[in-house]
């Protein structure tokens, strides 16, 4: 095998091997990760929910059981909870501690299924919230727990092409919210996830324009399945 045949080869190799559970999410959706950091000190979060239908619609999708297994049929799910900062730049893994716990795990996976990324979130984001393993995670619960979804995103059983304004809208208008705390993302022109800003105090606030806005007039939303 000659040297640019084998470097094909390994280039293609590394490829794969991304495309695993975490290759359905996006990169965060503002400008770059500050390095490291101090728990505690940033300015909001962003809650980022994944549409599972999207998801289960790819290659990745159809190998992860925990998300996609036909008895699921989830919607929205939970992707993380992530400290930002104002500028566009956010903390990441600022601390180094034991893994969560089986117990939180088996707890989390209705609202965020994927053990490994439950342990990703916590070790990578959940580290500079300046929260416990515990109260990170029931932050996360108690935000999903209390978002209400607009009617549309009630385990729509047909697909819908919906503009990314009126889905910030109506996900304000459910939640009393400001229109400016929600965000779309919409890779290939399909909706991939709902990006929520809340303050340190978990309570919706605009997004400030670093997190980024889906720039499609319309997009297309799967149905659940």
């Amino acid at each position: 095998m000659n040297k640019k045949r084998t470097i094909v080869l390994l280039v293609a190799a590394c490829c794969l091997f991304a495309g695993g559970s975490f290759a359905k999410h996006k990169k965060n959706s503002t400008s770059g990760s500050s390095g490291g950091g101090t728990p505690g000190e940033f300015d909001y979060y962003v809650l980022t929910l994944s549409w599972a239908p999207e998801f289960c619609a790819t290659s990745a999708g159809e190998r992860n059981a925990a998300e996609c297994a036909s008895n699921k049929h989830l919607g929205l799910v939970v992707h993380g909870l992530w400290p930002q900062f104002n500028d566009g730049k956010w903390p990441q893994a600022c601390a180094s501690t034991p893994p969560v716990s089986s117990a939180t795990v088996e707890h989390m996976m209705n609202i965020m299924p994927g053990s490994a990324l439950i342990q990703h979130e916590w070790a990578k984001h959940g580290t500079c919230s300046g929260l416990s393993t515990q109260d990170y995670f029931a932050a996360i619960e108690k935000l999903y727990t209390g978002l209400r979804l607009p009617d549309d995103f009630k385990r729509p059983s047909n697909p819908a092409r919906m503009s990314p304004t009126d889905i910030d809208e109506e996900f304000a208008a459910a939640n009393g919210a400001p229109k400016e705390a929600f965000r779309v993302s919409c890779p290939q022109n399909q909706l991939s996830a709902v990006e929520v800003c809340v303050s340190k105090a978990m309570h919706y606030q605009a997004c400030p324009n670093t997190v980024k806005e889906c720039r499609a007039s319309s997009i297309e939303v799967r149905p659940v399945w």
